[in-house]
């Protein structure tokens, strides 16, 4: 599944569901989609965001050397941080502007 974020003040941003459904439960929603934040309740939004990515919520550890799911050692891991970026833009974007925040599938 995939979730578009949407909202008048920025580009659309399209998530891989579960990525999506992690960000808008850290942005304190349900985490239904389709969904939407006013105009009014995006800055808190926002911030609610931003403070659980700063305190590490919804990380998933690193396998540690030797256990299963450490085969891709090698590769590089995406950050939930990372992957939320567009979305906090986004969000920046329509508080700045008074914007509503809409996501569907």
């Amino acid at each position: 599944m995939l979730v578009t974020f949407s909202t008048k003040a920025y580009a659309d941003i399209t998530m891989f569901g579960d990525v999506a459904l992690q960000l808008i439960h850290l942005m304190g929603h349900s985490g239904s989609v389709p969904g939407a934040i006013l105009a009014e309740d995006v800055p808190a939004a926002l911030e609610r965001l931003k403070a659980a990515l700063a305190s590490g919520a919804g990380q998933a550890p690193s396998p540690a050397p030797g256990e299963p799911g450490d085969e891709d050692e090698e590769r590089p891991k995406v950050r939930l941080s990372q992957r939320a970026l567009p979305l906090i833009e986004l969000l920046s974007a329509a508080a700045r502007q008074g914007c509503n925040v809409m996501w569907d599938h």
